[in-house]
């Protein structure tokens, strides 16, 4: 009697480690390596496992530097492990930071696009790209109608025909109104997360070291085909910062989806439903004069028309003066 009940003890403890097991695999399955950056950050030589790097990329043990805080820099890293999910979530844990107190930049991308290790002008990346970039855009260069506080995070979606303009800091192709960011020289890291499933892309941050997440927007009807590949990129110009990768999570949401439905997602075009097509570009209307520069603007014309009113008295006083003599 005592064997079976020792039997069935040892049997109860085997099914629940087993139970235990399972969920352990599962959820390793749910976080996918291939797409992930976990410090300690090891690879052979220059090499990083899944991920290749460009431009001035540094990679240290516990962070990845896109860019130092030096003038016309940057860099990028790429996943060369194409994304077969339909619904995803990636998490990013990021810093950055530098001396500049009042002005810096330019900024950071995170992008979900069909072309990979292409550097250009956004954010050392290509333009005209097919996907998705989320930016975290922390120079101010203008002070038009679009203007907003920095650093600020927006979304783009674009089909390989849209340029992002610079000028006015993408606000005439961002995917809906973005949402200001304190993130720069905080003592702690700082994470957004993007949250893709059933074509609603949802994007929220922790920075303020409360491990909790704060929505910054969520839209519906955005289509992002499978097979493209996840990147981050960061660039400086005249200004410069620090922008420094943490780590890199990335999270299968799918459930139930076949490989038919995979490749027929692959042949999808980038698209929103929900938002009109890019505005033309207008330039900010001219600045008006202040009153001061008004008022010695009037200060000088009145000084040139004294001097000329002087000088005609004196010419013809002498010219009168010349005829009496003769």
């Amino acid at each position: 009697m005592q064997y079976i009940y020792l039997k069935c003890v040892f049997l109860v403890l085997f099914i629940f480690g087993a139970l235990i097991a399972g969920s352990a695999v599962s959820s390793n399955e749910y976080l996918k390596r291939e797409h992930s950056l976990i410090r300690p950050f090891q690879g052979v030589g220059v090499n990083i496992q899944y991920w290749d790097f460009l431009g001035h990329t540094m990679i240290t043990n516990n962070y990845i530097r896109l860019t130092p805080d030096l003038q016309s820099k940057s860099g990028a890293l790429w996943n060369y492990s194409p994304v077969l999910s339909r619904n995803w979530e990636v998490q990013v844990t990021f810093r950055v930071h530098g001396k500049g107190t009042e002005l810096f930049g330019d900024g950071l991308a995170i992008w979900y696009a069909k072309e990979r290790m292409q550097p250009g002008p956004v954010f050392g990346s290509k333009d005209h790209f097919l996907g998705l970039v989320v930016i975290l855009d922390t120079y101010s260069n203008h002070n038009g109608p679009h203007n907003h506080q920095h650093p600020y995070l927006s979304a783009m979606v674009n089909n390989g025909t849209w340029s992002y303009d610079h000028d006015r800091d993408g606000t005439h192709t961002q995917l809906c109104e973005g949402c200001e960011v304190r993130f720069r020289n905080v003592d702690f890291d700082t994470h957004v997360s993007i949250r893709y499933e059933n074509d609603i892309l949802s994007v929220a941050t922790d920075l303020e070291n409360k491990g909790e997440w704060k929505s910054c927007f969520v839209v519906n009807g955005v289509e992002l085909p499978t097979g493209y590949y996840f990147g981050m990129s960061a660039t400086t110009g005249d200004l410069s910062d620090n922008h420094d990768i943490l780590a890199f999570r990335f999270y299968d949401l799918d459930s139930n989806v076949t490989p038919d439905d995979i490749l027929a997602r692959s042949k999808i075009i980038p698209n929103a439903k929900s938002y009109e097509p890019p505005r033309a570009h207008k330039d900010d209307p001219k600045p008006s004069m202040s009153n001061a520069k008004i008022f010695f603007i009037l200060l000088f014309g009145m000084l040139i028309v004294i001097a000329v009113a002087i000088f005609a008295i004196s010419y013809f006083k002498e010219k009168n003066n010349r005829k009496r003599f003769y």
